[in-house]
């Protein structure tokens, strides 16, 4: 398989897709990134995620945490920056799936991390733009396994929110009744 990092060089991802199939039936998929661009993803997504060393562990915690701490501005701001490792996975021509994958890493740092404490807690441990660095990686040197997984992921993501939703109405629905005393 050809290494899709060159902005103007042509991949080939095997099945039917977007720009065509060559004689030997791969699918030709233009990748716009460059080295320079998924070094830029990984350098942001150290600094969001693992710049400071807590002194007498090897943790890491990065600025997305730190802003995490302030209450409102700062996960909005710390989504917001994870938004731009989403971006350039989008530029880079990454699956639906992969970029499913990707947002629902965001969503679940964002969300959790908007708890206060627990939240906040959470926030420095998830390290979702580091996850999902690695998925850009994983997906410009071989896209097909990692477009795979993270569809499973996203299914699995899809039916657990069904069944959650499910589970909020059951609960509503319980709640009304013994309020309306039914």
């Amino acid at each position: 398989m050809a290494d899709c990092r060159a902005r103007t060089e042509t991949c080939f991802a095997g099945g039917p897709g977007r720009n065509g199939a060559n004689r030997s039936g791969e699918t030709r998929v233009e990748r716009r990134s460059t080295l320079a661009d998924v070094g830029s993803v990984r350098a942001l997504a150290h600094v969001l995620d693992r710049a400071i060393r807590i002194p007498g562990t090897n943790f890491r915690v990065g600025l997305d945490g730190i802003l995490g701490l302030v209450p409102g501005f700062g996960d909005a701001a710390g989504a917001a920056l994870s938004g731009v490792i989403v971006l350039a996975a989008i530029r880079a021509g990454a699956s639906r799936a992969v970029l499913g994958r990707m947002l629902a890493n965001v969503a679940l740092d964002t969300a959790l991390g908007a708890i206060p404490v627990v939240g906040d807690l959470f926030d420095f441990a998830w390290k979702a733009n580091a996850r999902n660095a690695t998925l850009l990686e994983r997906f410009l040197e071989d896209p097909a396994p990692t477009r795979r997984a993270s569809a499973r992921f996203v299914a699995l993501v899809v039916v657990a929110l069904v069944g959650l939703l499910g589970v909020a109405l059951w609960v509503a629905f319980l709640v009304a009744r013994a309020l309306l005393g039914g």
